[in-house]
């Protein structure tokens, strides 16, 4: 799928290819106008059940509770999707069905960016006339003061990625909005006039329109960040700027939704059909499959599938599997091994447990082939800076190798083994299930593996992405899931794999790569302005992290969704990790 817009020199062939190579991951056409329930996987390939019709409360649930509800302090594929309920940011990707919603459009912004020739500034003017929930304007300062919070304050926003602290020119070393309140001073953005925000860039970055996607470039009024409302209380307080507007939340409890009477009618990536939405959180994993397969819900919201149970329900049963959708996710579901955590630090060790681990046993605690496909490479086939190097760890059928792993053993100085814990969150019993089958695999070799579960929220935050606590608790492996910030290999790798996004807390890089070569070559692939030299690069810094040992990828992911045959708008959006779009939903 081509891009609406070309810019000569700085031309961005991304979404072409993405739609292309991704075109996989949905398949069929672009139909949106046909639909209907009764077909398996049709939400992966179209609109089911186009409907324009007005009204109902649409109910929610989720195991977890969200990362936050704050655009600017917010990580997890589930909370961006979620957030274009009440946020728009400069771009996002199109609400349409199959693959065509992997190109990016304007969002808030009336185009894409215009960059410069040296890709180094890029400008943005913003749609006239939108206003807050509350009805003031939205300015180009709204979305300056955005970037400059969620970036420069990380003992405040801690939570999401910092490309913009990364990329944007910062002579006199800005420190957010909660320690140097005058804008004047952030230098990274600038606001000529009220309709249009400048980013300036300390190095040309030629897939900048991407960021420009991310939920951090959402407006926030100054006014509402301040005092006992502000911060990371802000969270509770969210001023919208999408078709519905946050009424409450009670973090680990509900979430309500009600229609934001401000809301711009023109957004064309959005509806507002709903009279209401709630949503329960901390609700157990098989009540939240049972209530959406009886009816008494109408959809999960943390986008992981079905668990076991509902599984097989579904795929047995040729009515509600004809209410099912089992599209590739764009996820890669991996265990990170700890460079930080003796013996692990060790690359041959960290050899030993690449070998020793059974990838189908990791495949059953996800549901099987309906869970995803066996992975041997960090970026996942859906990618287009995706390239099969060969396997740098076969092993017969998949299944561990026990002999090359006490080889590697021997070689890193632990001929006996070693033990080491690993960690999984706590409302996922799929994870729970592969920390169990790394344990039970790594055992063949003589490694021992003790197992500890920690609450979703914080988890990358302050479990696995805090280096203290990683090296006091020896969490020496750890299971995780990674999907795209955005359809590139730049958007899947950077934040995982780059020494330049480490951080205090809250990194999620958390196998705590820190090559220089990597590096080096993160550094130098923003510059380039021909896609395949890009892809280049990023297959590149895939095997090196390969041969480094310290991801091991397990599973290209599948999720298996039950569509509730009474929610209308429901299809896969790729551009947000193969998850339905909940901007566009309704009831019949």
């Amino acid at each position: 799928m081509k891009r609406t817009t070309r810019r000569g020199t700085a031309v961005l062939a991304v979404g072409v290819s993405a739609a292309l190579v991704l075109a996989a991951c949905g398949g069929g056409d672009d139909d949106s106008s046909s639909g209907g329930s009764g077909v398996f996987d049709q939400g992966s390939k179209q609109i089911v059940n186009p409907s324009d019709k007005k009204g109902g409360q649409l109910h929610m649930l989720r195991t977890g509770d969200f990362d936050s509800t704050d655009p600017g302090n917010m990580y997890y594929a589930t909370a961006w999707n979620f957030s274009r309920l009440y946020a728009r940011p400069l771009l996002t990707f199109k609400s349409v069905g199959g693959q065509g919603n992997l190109e990016i459009t304007p969002d808030l912004a009336t185009g894409l960016g215009q960059p410069s020739k040296d890709l180094k500034t890029w400008t943005y003017k913003l749609r006239p006339g939108i206003k807050f929930s509350d009805g003031t304007p939205v300015t180009a300062k709204d979305v300056k003061y955005a970037v400059a919070r969620s970036n420069y304050s990380p003992e405040v926003m801690e939570k999401g990625p910092v490309y913009f602290r990364q990329y944007l020119y910062n002579p006199n070393k800005y420190k957010g909005v909660y320690k140097d309140s005058n804008l004047d001073n952030f230098k990274g953005v600038t606001t000529p006039d009220d309709n249009t925000v400048v980013f300036h860039l300390a190095q040309p970055f030629a897939e900048f329109d991407y960021l420009a996607t991310i939920p951090q470039t959402a407006p926030v009024p100054k006014a509402a960040d301040t005092g006992a409302n502000g911060g990371v209380n802000y969270a509770k307080h969210v001023v919208s700027t999408g078709p519905y507007k946050l009424d409450s939340y009670e973090p680990g409890k509900s979430i309500k939704l009600s229609k934001n009477p401000n809301w711009d009618t023109s957004d064309s990536n959005r509806k507002q059909l709903l009279d209401g939405i709630d949503v329960q959180l901390g609700v157990a994993p098989d009540e939240v499959d049972n209530r959406q397969i009886d009816g008494s819900a109408d959809m999960d919201v943390q986008g992981n599938g079905v668990n076991a149970a509902a599984r097989s329900q579904i795929l047995t049963d040729s009515e509600k599997k004809g209410n099912a959708d089992n599209p590739k996710s764009g996820f890669l579901w991996y265990t990170a091994i700890s460079r930080q955590v003796a013996p692990l630090d060790n690359k041959e060790c960290r050899i030993a447990v690449q070998y020793a681990v059974d990838k189908t046993g990791y495949q059953n605690a996800y549901g099987g082939t309906t869970g995803g496909d066996i992975a041997h490479t960090v970026l996942p086939p859906s990618n287009p800076g995706y390239k099969d190097y060969g396997n740098l760890y076969q092993t017969a059928g998949d299944k561990g190798d026990v002999a090359k792993a006490k080889e590697h053993l021997a070689k890193c100085g632990k001929p006996n083994g070693f033990t080491t814990n690993i960690s999984y969150r706590t409302e996922r019993p799929k994870e729970k299930a592969a920390a169990e089958s790394v344990k039970a695999s790594l055992a063949k070799a003589g490694i021992t593996v003790n197992i500890k579960n920690y609450p979703e929220d914080g988890y990358t935050g302050g479990v696995v992405g805090d280096p203290k606590f990683v090296q006091k608790n020896q969490l020496g492996l750890m299971v995780y899931g990674w999907a795209a910030d955005f359809p590139s290999g730049f958007g899947f790798l950077q934040q995982i794999t780059d020494p330049g996004a480490l951080k205090g807390t809250g990194s999620s890089n958390i196998s705590h790569i820190d090559l220089p070569d990597i590096a080096k070559d993160f550094q130098q692939v923003v510059s380039i302005k021909d896609e395949a030299g890009r892809n280049a690069v990023y297959q590149k810094i895939d095997q090196a992290v390969m041969e480094d040992a310290s991801i091991i990828p397990m599973l290209y992911a599948k999720n298996l969704y039950y569509r509730n045959p009474k929610l209308t708008n429901v299809f896969i959006n790729y551009g947000y990790s193969g998850m339905y779009d909940y901007a566009n939903l309704g009831l019949k």
